[in-house]
Formats: structure tokens, C-alpha cells, sequence
């Protein structure tokens, strides 16, 4: 079968089960380039000189269902950090009202299937950080009602209650309140997503858990060795939990070439004083100047399938699936530029001899059955326990 033919055939399978990414910083983006102005940025027009997303690449990329990141960096603390997610989350709301023709808004694994019923893409939110919810549950149960649907326990910093993969270690993984989140986003429905966290984190969060876990977007340790990877033996303890880890496509967690380079690029734009995540045009700019003196290792399709062959060996065909991190990466690997590429990897994958079975479930199923199976999760702990009304004092103070 030739490429063109395999390409043809991606996309038909795209076009039955198509792409749960788990996640995108879209709301981010609008915020940094526009303030959230939607008529400066308009995602029904071309936006490719500036984002990785638009309804049309969407669209051409099969994208079914999309978690959108409300994420906070970790320089926003307090109540600052809980504000800055309210209006994160206000964006994709505004979103879903002004495109409501094709993206749906999504609550359950139910809405997930009906909007693909529908030919619209489901739109599910999930915070990205620990420290948005301000040390309170409360705060918690108010995320979830507003429609968070995942939270990451830690961003690039620890907070006061788990620890990151990329800081220092300062409590060993999850403290007493920590674990105290984690039943308690069990009991309200909210998947426990472990991207960025230390591995003593995830395991922590694991023997914690009732229900199935979520790695939003990372990848596999054992083939590129970054902190923000997945140890195998927490792979392998997916099957039993039910969770689902979503292989990302950033170039610095995917291809140990870029580990260094993107080290350099990083202190390049510090230097000059831009946060390493920035990709505003003036951060891209230097980007690019830094790229043309010092060429950049290129990630591929390839590269993201190697990672997928390792994962489904490690974890089971019925625990992978796909988190791209587009508009929150400044680099793509080729072929997956932006949210278009999604048929290029799955014909990778077709090449390799992955079945439509195995890809549909890679695609759409593993993630809509693991938000399905924490909903029943959710019913059973509501049906026996109040809501914890616990604090960090009570539980972390010796």
C-alpha cells in the first residue's frame, strides 16, 4: 500500500473514531496573543500564522473531542491562580457559544458520544495545575460543577501538596490533603490527570484513586528519558486501574536530540526575558533566530509512534491514547504541525501493522470509557460519603 493509500484510509478511520485529544492550549493562547479578544482571533478563519488550532484544521485533523487546557502557570498563586482559571474557563464557554455549530459542549461520556453523533466536536475542559483550586475542596466541587472534567495535580512547580517531575522533591509525592484530593475529584467525577507530576506523585495518586487516572499528554520515560515521562512500571499499573496514558507530541519529551537543544532555546529566551513557554510573536521570533545558528533536531510521526509501541506493550492496547499539547508547545514534530496531523500519525501507525480495532481504541474509546467508568465511580462515592469540607492544616500540620 502506498503512503497516499494509507494516508486515505487514516482518514477514513478518522472519520468513524476520531481523535480524543486530551489536551490544548487554545484558551491560554487567545489570552497571551488577544486577551481573549475572539474577534481579533477568530478560530473560524485561518489562524495558522499564528495558533496551532482553527475549526478548519480541526476538522481536516478528524478531531472528535477535545479537552481544552484552563490552565494557570505557577507564577499565579492564591487567589490570583483561582481567578485566572474562572476566566480560562469563561473562554471556552465563550467558545463553545460562538461555535456552537461545531463544538458542543461536553459534561459526560454520553455528551461525548452524542456530540460525535452529531458531526460537532465534543469540548471538555481541564485545568492544568494543583494550585488553580487554592488549597479547597470547595473550590474543587466549584470547577467541576463549572464543567472541569480533569485536573492535573502539579504543573512545573510543586505546590503545597504533591510533587512536580520538573522541581525539586518536597514532600515525597502526595501529602495527607493530597491524597484527600484525590478521593475527593473521584467522588465529584473529575479524572485525577497525572502529566507533570513526579513519578512518586503518580504512584502515590494510583494507590489513592477509585477510579481511573488519566496522563493528559506525556509519553514514555523508557524511550525518551524526561522527567515529564512515564516510568514503565506506572504503565503497567494502568490495566488494573483502568486509566488511559494520551502519548504527546512535544519534541522535547519525545526525541532525546531535542532534550538538550531545548534546554539552550529555553535559558536562550529567559536570557532575554521571556518565560520559557512563551510562543507570543516576540518569544517565536527569538525562537526562530536561535534555530537558524543552531539547527533543531526534528521530531517526527515516527517518533510519536515509537512512543505508542512502547506504551501499548507496556500498558495494553485498551490504556493509550493521544494528548497533543498543541498552542502550548513553540515546537511541532514534522508531520504534526498542528491539529491537522493527526490522519499523518495514524497512517504511521497503519504501516506499522496497528489494526483499525487497536486504532479506534486509541483514537476514541479508551478515553470516552475511562470518563465513563469515573461517572460510575462518582454515582457509587456519592451515593455512600458527604463531601470533604477538609483542610491542609488539619491534615498537613504535624
Amino acid at each position: 500500500m502506498s503512503a497516499a493509500d494509507r494516508l486515505d484510509e487514516a482518514r477514513e478511520l478518522l472519520a468513524s473514531s476520531p481523535v480524543v485529544d486530551g489536551h490544548n492550549d487554545l484558551p491560554w493562547a487567545l489570552r497571551e496573543h488577544v486577551r481573549y479578544d475572539l474577534d481579533r482571533m477568530d478560530i473560524a478563519a485561518d489562524q495558522s500564522a499564528s495558533l496551532h488550532t482553527d475549526l478548519a484544521r480541526l476538522r481536516a485533523g478528524g478531531v472528535g473531542a477535545q479537552f481544552w487546557s484552563v490552565y494557570v502557570p505557577c507564577r499565579l498563586a492564591g487567589d490570583d491562580a483561582v481567578s485566572a482559571t474562572l476566566e480560562q474557563i469563561d473562554i471556552v464557554d465563550q467558545l463553545l457559544d460562538r461555535y456552537a455549530s461545531d463544538l458542543a459542549p461536553a459534561l459526560t461520556a454520553d455528551d461525548m458520544e452524542a456530540a460525535r453523533k452529531q458531526g460537532r466536536i465534543a469540548s471538555l475542559k481541564g485545568a492544568e495545575g494543583g494550585h488553580s483550586i487554592n488549597n479547597s475542596l470547595a473550590t474543587l466541587r466549584a470547577l467541576h460543577a463549572l464543567g472541569v472534567r480533569y485536573m492535573t495535580l502539579t504543573h512545573n512547580d510543586n505546590n503545597d501538596w504533591a510533587d512536580s517531575a520538573t522541581d525539586e522533591p518536597r514532600v515525597g509525592g502526595l501529602t495527607a490533603f493530597g491524597r484527600e484530593v484525590v478521593r475527593e475529584m473521584n467522588r465529584s467525577g473529575m479524572l485525577v490527570d497525572l502529566s507533570h507530576v513526579a513519578a512518586t506523585t503518580m504512584r502515590a495518586a494510583l494507590d489513592a484513586t477509585a477510579a481511573p487516572v488519566i496522563f493528559s499528554h506525556s509519553s514514555s520515560l523508557a524511550v525518551c528519558d524526561h522527567p515529564r515521562n512515564i516510568p514503565d512500571d506506572v504503565l503497567e499499573r494502568l490495566p488494573a486501574n483502568g486509566g488511559v496514558a494520551m502519548a504527546t507530541f512535544v519534541p522535547k519529551f519525545i526525541l532525546p536530540a531535542a532534550v538538550e537543544w531545548t534546554a539552550r532555546a529555553d535559558e536562550n529566551l529567559r536570557a532575554h526575558g521571556f518565560d520559557h513557554l512563551d510562543t507570543t510573536a516576540g518569544a517565536m521570533r527569538l525562537h526562530r533566530a536561535f534555530e537558524e545558528a543552531n539547527p533543531r533536531p526534528i521530531a517526527t510521526a515516527a517518533t510519536v509512534a515509537d512512543h505508542l509501541d512502547h506504551m501499548r506493550e507496556a500498558a495494553g492496547i485498551d490504556h493509550i491514547g493521544i494528548g497533543g499539547d498543541y498552542d502550548g508547545t513553540a515546537f511541532t514534530p514534522a508531520g504534526l504541525d498542528d491539529v491537522a496531523g493527526y490522519p499523518n500519525l495514524i497512517a504511521e501507525l497503519l504501516h506499522r501493522g496497528w489494526s483499525h480495532q487497536d486504532l479506534a481504541k486509541l483514537t476514541w474509546s479508551n478515553a470516552v470509557r475511562a470518563l465513563r467508568d469515573a461517572e460510575a465511580v462518582s454515582r457509587d462515592l456519592k451515593s455512600r460519603t458527604a463531601p470533604s469540607n477538609a483542610t491542609i492544616e488539619a491534615l498537613d500540620t504535624p
